[in-house]
């Protein structure tokens, strides 16, 4: 089928950064087929979108999150080491295939709704967090997290290696979905392990992705073991190339920028969660000076809390530009790149997502402007970073299919969604009861 989208303020974010402020979007099936301003409208098509009155973008693209985690939202937010206290018990005790499942239809929803279409996760059963994800029609690079102790899904320490090993081969070749291996963090792991998780995406040909240099006490523990950052280690030991995505990445040396740009590491910035745990402002600046490639991620919905990007873009303004004191700092059009394309290259997708160009996918994402925050609109780019929020996103294609319309989901009910996660969480919500 061939849609057509007029009438639309038409941000390609394509390399010469083209804008058609009355333009359009031409899509067959799967993939974009025209782009360009009204005049150049194509002659036939079976499906019209009026897009009058909305800013048409490529879908956003989420670097770094944890679907499975929506049940820990709002759990000891204001609490120091959340992660010992809360998190890692409670997952033990309480997280299940099904629970998982249920919150990753949720995030993903959300994701959606927010015109969020690829992401990359790092969960626990991932070959779940897949099936979720192909119901949904997102599209994303799901990683299996591998810690030095038994897990929820795991009844050894690295237990998630052998899983993923498992995992991985039922989803290669998948259109939409990447398998990925996930070492939780450099000081969560042995240093065997870690250099297992690298032979294992070495021999599938799979992204791998790491926490890293996000804690002060991973940077003492590995200055006083030895006498290396994370970022050194890694490359000691072997592990970095151009499919590792760092997430985070907040207390980064000149010498480890120079090691993530000689390696050709991508970097998922995750600034709502940075922050809020008081844990700092990564330098973006300087790493894209270098050449490093950046892209937007929530992290987890206990980290962030919320999972739409247009909270990530706003945050990233404001903290970025204070940190460096100059208001003229990351223009809005720049930040919408990392939304975008940015995070696109990260995830080693930019020749098919990220953009919207012909022969790439239709991911496209339509955002209402109809809307009391959205008006007047001297800048698109700067109404995307500054004023607007998830709610402004009306309709949402991924492949080519409406996953959004209107606001709503199309192929899901929301509702369903939430009822079904509601009754999967009791035994956890009473476990988190006794732990607060």
């Amino acid at each position: 089928m061939r849609t057509l989208i007029k009438d639309a303020y038409v941000l390609t974010m394509n390399k010469k950064m083209d804008v058609f402020e009355n333009g359009f979007v031409c899509f067959e099936d799967d993939q974009i087929i025209a782009v360009g301003p009204m005049a150049e409208l194509p002659h036939s098509y079976d499906r019209v979108i009026d897009g009058k009155g909305t800013i048409v973008i490529p879908g956003m693209v989420n670097c770094h999150t944890h679907v499975g985690m929506i049940p820990f939202r709002s759990l000891g937010d204001d609490y120091r080491d959340r992660l010992r206290r809360f998190l890692f018990p409670l997952e033990k005790e309480c997280m299940t295939r099904e629970l998982a499942y249920a919150s990753a239809k949720y995030a993903i929803a959300e994701m959606q709704l927010a015109g969020i279409t690829t992401f990359m996760d790092m969960y626990y059963f991932e070959d779940t967090i897949a099936k979720a994800t192909e119901e949904m029609g997102a599209r994303a690079i799901l990683g299996e997290t591998v810690i030095d102790f038994p897990a929820c899904d795991t009844t050894e320490a690295h237990g998630g290696l052998d899983y993923a090993k498992s995992y991985i081969p039922n989803w290669l070749g998948h259109e939409r979905i990447t398998p990925a291996i996930a070492p939780h963090a450099p000081n969560t792991n042995s240093k065997e392990a870690l250099m297992e998780a690298g032979r294992i995406a070495t021999e599938f040909d799979v992204p791998m992705t790491m926490h890293v240099s996000e804690m002060d006490y991973e940077m003492d523990y590995f200055q006083e073991t030895y006498s290396m950052t994370p970022v050194s280690f890694l490359e000691s030991i072997g592990l970095l190339n151009e499919r590792f995505v760092l997430a985070h990445g907040i207390h980064l040396s000149d010498s480890d920028i120079d090691i993530l740009r000689k390696y050709e590491v991508k970097i998922a910035h995750c600034i709502g969660a940075n922050t809020k745990s008081a844990k700092g402002v990564a330098r973006v600046k300087d790493l894209l000076e270098k050449g490093v490639t950046v892209g937007l991620g929530t992290d987890g919905p206990s980290s962030g809390n919320t999972l739409d990007l247009f909270t990530q873009m706003k945050l990233f303004a404001n903290f970025h530009k204070t940190e460096l004191k100059d208001r003229a700092a990351f223009p809005a059009q720049d930040i919408v790149k990392l939304a975008t394309i940015g995070g696109a290259s990260v995830l080693g997708l930019e020749d098919k997502i990220g953009s919207l160009e012909t022969g790439k996918k239709a991911d496209v994402v339509l955002i209402e402007t109809e809307s009391v925050n959205m008006f007047p609109i001297f800048d698109p780019y700067a109404v995307l970073v500054y004023s607007a929020n998830a709610s402004n996103v009306r309709d949402v294609f991924v492949d080519g299919k409406a996953i959004v319309r209107n606001k709503q989901l199309t192929q899901m009910n929301l509702s369903d969604i939430r009822q079904e996660l509601a009754s999967e969480m009791r035994e956890f919500t009473n476990r988190a009861k006794e732990y607060r």
